[in-house]
C-alpha cells in the first residue's frame, strides 16, 4: 500500500490500489465504509496510537521505518512491489514541482522511480487533494518566513 503526501494526520494511505495476496484490497475487504472511516484514520493516527500503547515515544517505530527506507533505496525493488518515500516532486499526480511528497516508488537498476499512472476514484482524489493542499500551505508558510524562495 502506498502512502501519498505528508507525515501528518492528512497523509493518504491509498487502499484503493493496495493488494492483499495479489488481489485488490477492495476485493478482499469489501466494507468500503470501514476502509474509509476506520482504517484510513487509524493509519493517519498511528504515531499517536503507538505512543498511547507504549506510554512512550514512537521513536523506535520511526527508526525502524528509516531503516526500511534506507534498505529500499539501496536495493532494487522486487517485481510487483512498491514502497512509499517522500521525494522531490517534479509534478507527478499534479503535486507542485519542488514539494517533498510521498509517492509509491520502486528502485530499478539502482535508480528511484515514482510509480505513475494510478487513477483515483472520487474518495481517493479528495484525500490526495487534502494532503496536497496541506503541503502547499506548509511551503507557503515557510516562504513567508523567508526561509525559502
Amino acid at each position: 500500500m502506498a502512502i501519498f503526501g505528508n507525515h501528518s494526520a492528512l497523509q493518504f494511505p491509498d487502499f484503493t490500489h493496495a493488494k492483499i495476496n495479489g488481489k485488490l484490497c477492495t476485493e478482499v475487504i469489501t466494507d468500503r465504509n470501514w476502509l474509509e472511516n476506520e482504517f484510513v484514520p487509524m493509519i493517519q493516527q498511528r504515531g499517536a496510537a503507538v505512543i498511547k500503547a507504549r506510554g512512550a515515544s514512537s521513536a523506535a517505530s520511526a527508526a525502524n521505518g528509516a531503516i526500511d527506507t534506507v534498505y529500499n533505496l539501496t536495493h532494487d525493488t522486487a517485481v510487483n512491489q512498491i514502497f512509499s518515500v517522500g521525494t522531490y516532486s517534479t509534478g507527478q499526480y499534479g503535486a507542485d514541482k519542488g514539494l517533498i511528497f510521498s509517492y509509491p516508488c520502486r528502485v530499478e537498476h539502482g535508480a528511484l522511480k515514482i510509480v505513475e499512472g494510478w487513477k483515483f476514484d472520487s474518495y481517493a482524489q479528495h484525500k490526495f487533494d487534502a494532503v496536497l493542499e496541506e503541503l502547499r500551505g506548509e511551503r507557503d508558510a515557510v516562504k513567508e518566513l523567508g526561509l525559502i524562495k
